[in-house]
């Protein structure tokens, strides 16, 4: 592992821990945890959470969460997660294999078996799999425009040595602080030393077109909530993932919190503690919402 990518891990964790301490599962959500969703162990492990005392089909929400490619894990999103069920959904909050242990696409094919379970076990958690949407953030939110993309390009989907579920495309999504356009870049830039990490060549020029989600995004692409806000480090990634859903017609609602006055952060959303936090986050449940018909 790069020296890099074990700062990362230790700067994240730090954060996550003061943020999370002393939060605890609210009294009116219902949670199953450690879930087995795949063949790798504690790496491939889901919670699902859901309203205590709702007895009928929810929407679901998937949550793919981000730290780099390097970094995360359910425990660190299931606060985060639990306030998204708050809201009634049902929330899939799932573990994938990192890099460097695991490189490109391992985290992708770990997605698409998680889709694959909500879809096998809808009965046992009551999904409402007519409506099956997503968020991700930072990495998770790349992730997750990747996936969209193998479920709407074909051509695309045959690159990969898994496929998704016949027919099936995530009902609408939230990309929350991601990065989307890849570029190779200097070997000092942040993205291109984990890239060393994530890619199997290392973030070649040909590996970098193979995961930028512009280069593949198509017209069936899901409706979009693209957000980002002030002090993200990622915000110059949103205007250019704006235009291309824009040019291939994709519904999209673009997002951006605060102001030079109210910076806000990087995935600022996942702090529940944060009014910001709580009114994004209810942005996007409600608008979730609208697609329930």
């Amino acid at each position: 592992m790069s020296i890099t990518s074990m700062f990362l891990r230790a700067s994240f964790k730090r954060g996550d821990d003061k943020r999370d301490a002393g939060l605890t599962t609210p009294n009116d959500i219902v949670r199953y945890d450690n879930i087995s969703y795949g063949p790798y162990g504690d790496w491939n492990l889901l919670d699902v959470y859901r309203p205590r005392n709702v007895k009928e089909e929810l929407p679901v929400i998937v949550s793919v969460h981000g730290g780099g490619w390097v970094y995360g894990d359910k425990e660190r999103y299931q606060y985060y997660c639990m306030s998204l069920a708050q809201q009634g959904f049902a929330v899939v909050n799932y573990t994938y294999r990192l890099a460097p242990k695991y490189k490109f696409p391992a985290s992708l094919e770990d997605t698409n078996n998680v889709f694959r379970w909500v879809l096998d076990n809808r009965a046992a958690y009551g999904f409402d799999c007519r409506h099956v949407f997503a968020v991700g953030d930072s990495a998770g939110a790349h992730n997750l425009g990747l996936y969209s993309c193998i479920c709407t390009n074909e051509a695309y989907a045959g690159t990969f040595p898994f496929s998704p579920p016949e027919g099936f495309v995530p009902t609408a999504i939230a990309l929350n602080c991601g990065i989307y356009e890849m570029k190779k870049g200097k070997k000092k830039d942040l993205t291109a030393r984990l890239m060393a990490d994530f890619m199997p060549n290392k973030g070649s020029e040909d590996e970098m077109k193979q995961i930028s989600v512009t280069d593949h995004l198509l017209p069936g692409f899901p409706p979009c909530f693209l957000m980002t806000c002030e002090g993200d480090f990622l915000a110059a990634a949103a205007p250019p993932m704006e235009e291309a859903l824009k040019k291939n017609s994709v519904p999209v609602r673009y997002q951006y919190y605060g102001d030079p006055d109210h910076v806000l952060g990087h995935v600022f959303h996942c702090n529940i503690r944060l009014p910001d936090a709580q009114q994004c986050n209810r942005d996007e449940c409600e608008w979730f919402k609208t697609f329930l018909t």
